[in-house]
């Protein structure tokens, strides 16, 4: 609580140092006040940031025109170096204390590839002393005389709240939070026998141009995420081959499609059927222009949810009904991006990240894009091993906060926050996300799979597996990862046989992961076979000719002393 005290009397002291000489104003419905970075409407008041407000204060000293992201860089953070994501949170806060819709603006106009316009009449409220609302930037000479105080201000809350969320994640009892996720696993598991159960196949690319198929992929993962959100239906994963015969056990309703592009067209073909009657339930084949394809998506959520047997609430529809982009463009560099993404070495990882940040310069709040930059950057922290709570990994939080502020509905965001939290080694917050991320969507794999993963990092082994089995039912192609953190469960539970089958599993599915590699050794010694656990040393020496395991656990994310201690010990007798 002292903790929470200090800091909101420093954001107290840093608001009142911000710039006051500006004069109050009415912009639309509200009374916007410098002085106090207060909006009042009606008898509301909202608080804003002291950024957004400066924000706010020079698209009103504009009104009407487009004010470009250079100048509000220039005028609301003069000589500092801040990423785009930082401007964009500050226009949505201000639209959400001002209640508008990005969609349908009646404040904030975002144009697009230039910056923001403020469409909302502007006066100057009567009898209030202070500068002409004009086009004018805001005086250098103020800002530079605020500048000192506003930095030091900025230091010392950054501070205070660091302290406060470090105090405040270590309130909440572990115990409470733990059984929190051991409850959502025990409620799906009762629960699934009585929920509709879907699996989508993955799309058949047609047309032979391998380079289409991250749109076949795409079209189909989006379609599971899409009914993952409904509480009335469970989703599957399949099992990887686009044929009804490798549908998931216990999926009784089958999803199948194709996906063809080309001379400005697409063609999609779907399919749904009753794998208990063997039955086709609905069938089409859609052909619009290639800028139709968001409007078929919709068309075909719409019709699967209506021949299927699960009553979807109106509050399901709504969240059905929600496009997290409305840029063609932005959507396909985005899944070019995704597909790069999960190559997961370091050339393709960057290749990925601009393919993101080109769809966020096409749309700057595409909250899904923002989650994949963040993503890259927490994939290089592990592709170029780096140390602790390094600057990638604060690089990648930063962004994907700017991701939830965007649309905190979205389970991949809370997902994508656990992951950098879990890898800085916060394992307490990177649950709490993870919760969130199931809460969202009961069908969400990989979030079971890594919050299984966050318990054997922090020394509770025995609470994996269950999850792990969950993770491994709902997506039954989970890859080789799946099956690397069940062995190491398994492992840290002393189960040296269990441990083999699933770490010879996951090296048979990716031979050149060498964390992988790294546990099967262990597990070969735990189990007694020196020479076969040898001869996995000499493959990790191969795929890193420098290894050490002291470095490389300088850079791993497991916290637990006593099973440090236990894979020292055993790999020590290979020479590790």
């Amino acid at each position: 609580m002292a903790a929470a005290r200090a800091v909101t009397e420093a954001v107290q002291a840093a608001s009142d140092t911000t710039v006051t000489q500006r004069a109050r104003l009415e912009i639309g419905a509200w009374s916007a006040n410098p002085s106090t970075n207060e909006l009042s409407r009606n008898g509301e008041t909202v608080r804003i940031e002291p950024k957004a407000m400066e924000v706010l204060m020079l698209l009103a000293e504009r009104a009407g025109e487009v004010t470009s992201r250079e100048a509000l860089f220039a005028s609301v953070w003069p000589g500092v170096v801040v990423g785009d994501e930082a401007l964009t949170q500050c226009v949505i806060k201000l639209r959400r204390a001002l209640g508008d819709n990005p969609r349908a603006p009646s404040y904030i106009e975002t144009i697009s590839k230039r910056g923001y316009r403020l469409i909302a009449p502007v006066r100057q409220v009567k009898g209030e002393p202070g500068t002409r609302v004009d086009t004018q930037l805001p005086s250098r000479g103020l800002m530079r005389r605020s500048r000192d105080a506003l930095v030091h201000n900025r230091l010392v809350v950054a501070l205070l709240i660091g302290l406060a969320v470090v105090s405040g994640a270590y309130i909440v009892h572990d115990q409470r939070r733990s059984a929190v996720v051991a409850q959502t696993f025990d409620a799906a598991g009762e629960r699934e026998a009585s929920l509709v159960t879907v699996t989508v196949l993955p799309f058949e690319s047609l047309g032979g141009d391998d380079e289409q198929a991250y749109l076949a992929r795409g079209i189909s993962n989006d379609l599971m995420a899409a009914l993952s959100r409904l509480p009335e239906l469970r989703v599957i994963g399949s099992s990887g081959a686009p044929v009804p015969s490798q549908t998931a056990p216990g999926a009784r309703y089958l999803i199948s499609g194709s996906v063809q592009r080309g001379a400005g067209k697409l063609r999609i073909g779907i399919n749904l059927i009753d794998t208990d009657t063997n039955r086709q339930l609905w069938s089409d084949r859609f052909e619009r222009p290639i800028d139709d394809l968001f409007s078929v998506q919709d068309e075909i959520i719409q019709r699967l949810t209506e021949s299927l047997p699960a009553k979807l609430t109106d509050a399901a529809r709504q969240r059905l009904a929600r496009r997290h982009t409305r840029s063609l463009e932005a959507y396909d560099d985005f899944l070019r991006g995704q597909a790069l993404f999960l190559v997961r070495q370091v050339d393709e990882n960057e290749a990925a990240r601009a393919l993101y940040r080109k769809a966020l310069e096409l749309d700057p709040e595409f909250a899904r894009a923002y989650a994949g930059v963040a993503m890259t950057y927490a994939m290089e922290h592990i592709l170029r091993q780096a140390r602790g709570d390094s600057p990638l990994l604060a690089r990648a939080f930063e962004l994907a906060e700017a991701a939830r502020l965007i649309d905190p509905e979205l389970p991949e965001i809370h997902w994508a926050l656990g992951f950098v939290h879990a890898q800085a080694r916060r394992h307490d917050l990177a649950l709490q996300s993870l919760q969130r991320a199931i809460d969202l969507n009961r069908s969400y794999a990989d979030a079971y799979a890594l919050t299984a993963g966050v318990y054997t990092y922090s020394g509770r082994p025995a609470r994996s597996i269950p999850l792990l089995r969950t993770a491994m039912r709902l997506n039954p192609d989970g890859g080789y990862l799946y099956f690397l953190l069940l062995g190491r469960a398994y492992l840290f539970e002393n189960d040296s046989e269990q441990a083999l089958i699933n770490l010879r599993e996951a090296a048979a599915r990716n031979p050149v992961n060498l964390e992988t590699r790294i546990y099967l050794a262990a597990a070969l010694v735990a189990a007694g076979d020196r020479r076969a656990a040898e001869w996995e040393v000499q493959e990790i020496r191969a795929l890193d000719a420098g290894f050490s395991l002291q470095g490389w656990l300088e850079t791993y994310p497991l916290t637990s002393e006593r099973h440090v201690k236990a894979l020292e010990d055993l790999l020590a007798k290979v020479g590790l």
